[in-house]
């Protein structure tokens, strides 16, 4: 696949960046939808089949293999490698974003010394490319509002010290209102382009998010409506629990828990780290120590993060104490 790409980057074209041109050619209708991200992460901006399972909550090894079956079947299909004509990407759209977010949340778990590390920072560039070439495309925007969303409060995720702060824990003063502010205007231009799709859907949940610095309280019941709609609309787990916890914040632990130990069955929660963290602190806010003992543990002991590791380790070291 590698002469492919050369090929087609050799190619003239009117997409204004070479790599976000070769995006495009990887999410050709003929491959796998389900496999032309993937393929985007790991041939255009080089990441391992290793991230890139974690970002589809697929084992690694599984990737690999399906990474591999999707090459050898576009070479055997003859499927054809070149950078589409400017009618051809609305259709190759959806891909190309979801490489692109994938890319930024790898990115974003990444603690830069100066700033916002090279990968965050380069799907935030490639988001604005595609909104400049694709103006009238919602979703395009949408996912842009929830990057920079998201962005405005690395400054805050981490004390002077670099020890770890949840969202519900940050200063506000500490988010940034530039990125704050294009974020809301991209979301309100996403909104008036048309149906609401995944990213805008997400981009209104950082939104309400947002409120929380003119109010000083968070917008739980306007997230929770959010997150139905969401689900409704992917069906993803990670969904699911995003929401669980959202509902804990109005109607407490007790109301949640149930509906998180549905999501116990769901064998890609059994190595996600949010699942495990979210038990913890639910079953904790309950009451239920031994449980969240076992829970924190599990999230501690999945963390890559170290700063995030040492704070689950706070955690039980507070449930030890209590």
């Amino acid at each position: 696949m590698a002469d492919e790409i050369e090929q087609a980057a050799a190619t003239p074209e009117e997409i204004p960046d070479r790599r976000l041109a070769l995006m495009f050619a990887c999410a050709h209708p003929a491959i796998e939808k389900g496999m032309r991200a993937p393929l985007i992460l790991q041939t255009i901006l080089g990441l391992t089949a290793i991230d890139i399972a974690g970002a589809f909550l697929i084992p690694p090894a599984t990737m690999g293999q399906r990474l591999v079956r999707a090459k050898s079947r576009i070479k055997d299909t003859g499927i054809p490698f070149r950078v589409p004509e400017r009618e051809e990407l609305p259709e190759r759209l959806d891909a190309v974003l979801n490489a692109i977010y994938a890319a930024y949340s790898k990115g974003w778990a990444e603690v830069g010394d100066d700033g916002t590390p090279p990968l965050a920072d380069e799907a935030i560039w490639l988001g604005r490319l595609i909104v400049s070439l694709l103006p009238e495309e919602p979703e395009a925007k949408g996912m842009l509002a929830l990057m920079l969303y998201t962005e405005a409060r690395r400054a805050a995720r981490r004390d002077p010290s670099g020890a770890y702060v949840p969202l519900e824990e940050q200063d506000v003063s500490l988010w940034d209102d530039t990125q704050i502010e294009l974020a809301e205007q991209l979301l309100r231009e996403a909104s008036a382009g048309g149906s609401s799709g995944r990213y805008q859907i997400e981009a209104a949940i950082q939104s309400a998010h947002v409120v929380r610095r003119v109010t000083g309280h968070t917008n739980w019941p306007a997230i929770v409506k959010l997150y139905e709609h969401l689900l409704v609309l992917t069906h993803s787990p990670v969904v699911a629990l995003n929401r669980t916890v959202a509902l804990a914040e109005i109607e407490g632990p007790d109301a949640a828990l149930p509906v998180l130990e549905e999501l116990a069955g769901d064998r890609r929660m059994a190595s996600y780290q949010p699942y495990w963290a979210a038990r913890g602190h639910l079953f904790a806010a309950a009451g239920r120590k031994d449980e969240a003992h076992e829970a924190l543990t599990v999230a501690a002991g999945l963390s890559t993060d170290p700063a995030v590791r040492q704070y689950l380790q706070k955690r039980l070291e507070a449930l030890n104490d209590g």
